[in-house]
């Protein structure tokens, strides 16, 4: 063949996630916008776990998920935890750190999992920890207790989750 590179490559370009720096950014997408920047997002997350390693198949399964999560939601103010947090590298990317990735799980880079100082937008920083659930009902009483208008308070369970 005389195609050149590996036989994965995706796409040349990808419009709408350069359209997309943060969460808010997708609000005024269509549907098939939203399918189109999960397209775009999962090869995304691929190229750059490919380039730095990491948590791939993880990432990959919670694509659609993240855009959604972030389409129906409003971060920061509403707090998606990630209980298996190496599923967020799609999460990262939507929330400001897409230019950022290639330093994934680098030295003075940014990290594999989420983390509170790194972004406004990781609402708790866990790895494998059971713990989403828990912080979540907490960040939800907290909002009660402080009379906020909006207490969305989201648990994001999966990929080894509730292990232990």
């Amino acid at each position: 063949s005389n195609i050149p590179g590996p036989p994965y490559a995706g796409p040349p370009v990808k419009p709408i996630l350069d359209s997309v720096s943060y969460p808010q950014d997708m609000k005024r997408l269509d549907m098939r916008e939203l399918k189109q920047l999960a397209h775009e997002l999962r090869w995304e997350v691929l190229e750059s776990v490919s380039k730095t390693g990491g948590h791939l198949s993880s990432s990959l399964g919670v694509t659609e998920l993240t855009v959604a999560l972030h389409y129906v939601f409003d971060m920061p103010e509403d707090d998606i935890i990630w209980d298996v947090a190496h599923q967020c590298y799609p999460h990262k990317i939507l929330t400001g750190r897409r230019e950022k990735m290639s330093g994934l799980r680098q030295l003075g880079g940014i990290s594999g999992f989420c983390k509170r100082k790194e972004s406004e937008y990781d609402s708790f920083g866990a790895g494998h920890s059971s713990t989403s659930i828990s912080a979540a009902q907490g960040m939800s009483i907290a909002k009660s207790l402080l009379n906020k208008r909006r207490n969305n308070c989201i648990a994001v369970i999966g990929d080894g989750a509730i292990t232990g």
